[in-house]
């Protein structure tokens, strides 16, 4: 990963926060992206302290604009280009169809469809003009899985996981690779604050039987992210103990 730039949104805790560092201990330059002003800080401060090169950069990444405006400091950020972009921030919803409220629906879709959507209209193009690059973007069991009240966020990250094949289309032929990770249950703050004791539920449903670590998760992505997957592109790569496998 040295010489290696990256993006990664959503990396001031849980998934996005285990890539970031991931990324870092391999020698990529990172940019370290979410709304907390103080855990980004908190974690370029650790990728430093170990020896790594980190910047972080607020973002609320609600529409088009803001994702154009992350695009262009990261990139600037990074040295003038970016090699990888994660798109990990996510916005989760839960509850029956009936009485979500429409700023509900308006508010995951913006983040976890629009937002990427824009990010890489405004990224792929130059990694394309340099011949290369690595795009993740970071799914759910959901998007695959019906699973009763996930209908909204998991057809937000279905909508994503056909962005992936698409933009693995358009862009594999400029040298640029496309994929997906779809985690399965995973202790984060946000999985344990929705899902509470449904969390450990839901992960016994698996023939591996367990709550994955953000580690678990980062290791894919960073497999995906790297010239080691230089022949992979348009993957969708379950990550969820098996779930998918029964």
């Amino acid at each position: 990963m040295k010489s290696k730039t990256a993006l990664i949104t959503g990396s001031t805790s849980g998934i996005g926060r285990a890539t970031a560092l991931m990324l870092a201990r391999r020698g990529a330059r990172v940019v370290i992206s979410g709304r907390d002003a103080r855990r980004g800080a908190a974690i370029v401060e650790q990728i430093r302290d170990e020896g790594g090169e980190a910047q972080f950069i607020r973002a609320e990444l609600r529409d088009a604009q803001s994702a154009a405006d992350l695009a262009n400091e990261a990139t600037e950020a990074a040295g003038g280009s970016l090699d990888i972009l994660v798109n990990n921030a996510g916005m989760g919803s839960g509850g029956p169809t009936a009485g979500t409220e429409e700023s509900t629906f308006d508010a995951v879709m913006a983040t976890n469809l629009k937002a990427p959507f824009y990010l890489v209209a405004n990224i792929a193009p130059a990694m394309a003009a340099r011949g290369g690059g690595a795009i993740v973007n970071v799914s759910t069991l959901a998007a695959g899985l019906a699973l009763p009240g996930l209908a909204v966020y998991g057809a937000s990250k279905a909508a994503l996981d056909l962005l992936t094949k698409s933009w693995a289309a358009e862009f594999g032929p400029a040298g640029v690779r496309v994929n997906s990770v779809s985690p399965g249950p995973t202790r984060t703050p946000g999985a344990e604050e929705g899902l509470g004791e449904a969390l450990e539920q839901l992960a016994a449903q698996a023939p591996l039987g367990f709550v994955a670590h953000p580690d678990d998760i980062a290791a894919a992505i960073t497999f995906l992210a790297s010239d080691e997957a230089r022949f992979v592109t348009g993957a969708m790569l379950d990550v969820n103990g098996g779930r998918t496998a029964v």
